[in-house]
């Protein structure tokens, strides 16, 4: 399947008594390029993040963004410093002695002894930060699935449109075919007109003029270049059909495409030809377009 290297897609999910909020978006490069936003606080689920964009994508420009909403509050608990406490009364205990203290029971009420600094603390619960990346990356993987089908939606219209190219090429080559040996007869019967005109009191050299011709059809044969640019065709019809990452070999090959389409013009003077080769050129170019924007 042929992918895009531009694409949308996002999910969200309540876990925990999260909702946790995923979006990937990217734009045409040359290489592969992640960069996550996300809160601080999750940090530690980066690297999996990662390792699942780089399992899905292969080359862009990609942001994800993460959003992490606790719905139920921060998760708080108090503890009791028991052995400061244990400290605190025996130290109360102590004064009392100082005090003269007397023979009734002693009892210190807990709510005078919680007030007392460092007895009782409020602390965040240890987050299970296994179980949160997993939720995490669970919510990422929905999101790439679905960034995942529109850049599939997208390829396929970029497929469509190459292959249609390719076969306006393919008739655009076709009629180079039928013309070229057409110029080389033109070419021998004005070379047998012009030389009948200087040489008109003397008899012509059949040789001659056949050498000379089979040296004219040798210089603009363009046999060798439209087999190749059809050999050409035919590689980017299975490229297509194979599909996958082959945004960097159909660049090439589009390469190879405007080297053959460049000698064939070069070597023909033709003005009906030429202007094949001209259409034939703008057509490579729109390929070349659209093959950037494959991933």
């Amino acid at each position: 399947m042929v992918k895009s290297m531009t694409g949308y897609g996002r999910a969200e999910k309540t876990i925990s008594g999260r909702t946790i909020t995923a979006e990937v978006r990217s734009v045409n490069n040359r290489y592969l390029d992640c960069n996550i936003r996300m809160p601080r606080l999750y940090l530690f689920a980066e690297e999996g993040m990662k390792s699942l964009v780089q399992g899905t994508i292969s080359r862009g420009k990609v942001d994800v963004f993460l959003t992490v909403v606790n719905n139920e509050g921060e998760a708080l608990s108090v503890k009791v410093n028991e052995a400061l406490a244990k400290s605190y009364l025996a130290a109360l205990r102590r004064l009392r002695e100082l005090d003269g203290g007397g023979q009734v029971e002693w009892i210190v009420p807990v709510t005078q002894l919680a007030r007392f600094q460092d007895v009782l603390t409020v602390e965040k619960q240890e987050e299970d930060t296994e179980r949160a990346a997993q939720e995490i990356s669970a919510v990422l993987a929905e999101a790439l699935a679905d960034f995942d089908q529109m850049r599939a939606r997208e390829g396929e219209k970029l497929k469509e449109d190459i292959l249609s190219r390719a076969a306006v090429i393919e008739e655009k080559v076709a009629l180079v075919e039928e013309r070229s040996p057409q110029t080389v007869s033109e070419y021998r019967a004005k070379l047998e007109a012009r030389m009948n005109e200087v040489l008109s009191n003397t008899q012509l050299d059949p040789a001659r003029i056949l050498t000379e011709a089979a040296i004219f059809a040798d210089k603009v044969a363009v046999d060798e270049e439209t087999v190749r640019l059809r050999s050409h065709i035919g590689q980017l019809r299975e490229m297509l059909d194979k599909g996958g990452a082959i945004g960097r070999k159909l660049d090439f090959l589009i390469q190879e495409f405007n080297r053959e389409a460049n000698t064939i013009g070069s070597k023909c003077g033709d003005i009906d030809i030429a202007r094949q080769v001209l259409d034939i050129k703008a057509e490579i170019e729109k390929i070349r377009e659209q093959v950037q924007n494959i991933e």
